[in-house]
């Protein structure tokens, strides 16, 4: 049987608005910005950043779909413009024949840090520098409340951990 689900009232309706929004111009906003100054995309910014991250100098791609939350076949195309680039290197698993490792190269990395600066600033410009610090505060408890829920949706953790 069909539940029924109560329409959205006008507070909720403006938040609900407002977030899809943001999400809907923010990505295109952060991707022109790394294109025009690095050649990456978001998504191979978001990549990257998790393999710098990763406390082995290797991951499986399986573990790094998760971590970026993509599907395997979008990161294993992803990760092949990166390795034409000589970013990343993928070699097969010597646990697993049947798993792939991905891991960052040294021109990886420097092109890593190079982006670093610009996305900052941009992230900056775009959504810290728009907000007084009483609003941050409430937009990082916001984002926690709403990555919790996604990662209990999700049966994982959310990306923020």
């Amino acid at each position: 049987m069909k539940r029924r689900v109560p329409r959205m009232n006008e507070q909720e309706s403006a938040a609900w608005l407002g977030l899809t929004t943001v999400f809907s111009l923010l990505p295109s906003a952060l991707d022109r910005q790394l294109q025009r100054d690095s050649g990456l995309t978001h998504f191979e910014f978001v990549v990257l950043s998790t393999l710098q991250l990763s406390p082995e100098p290797t991951m499986r791609m399986t573990a790094l779909a998760q971590a970026t939350d993509a599907t395997l076949p979008r990161l294993s195309h992803v990760c092949g413009r990166l390795e034409k680039r000589g970013l990343v290197v993928r070699s097969p698993c010597p646990e697993d024949r049947r798993a792939t490792n991905v891991a960052l190269t040294g021109d990886g990395r420097r092109e890593l840090i190079r982006s670093v600066p610009g996305h900052i600033a941009t992230a900056r410009r775009l959504v810290i520098d728009a907000l007084t610090p009483e609003q941050l505060d409430a937009l990082t408890e916001i984002t926690g409340a709403i990555g919790a829920k996604l990662g209990e949706e999700s049966g994982g953790s959310p990306a923020a951990d």
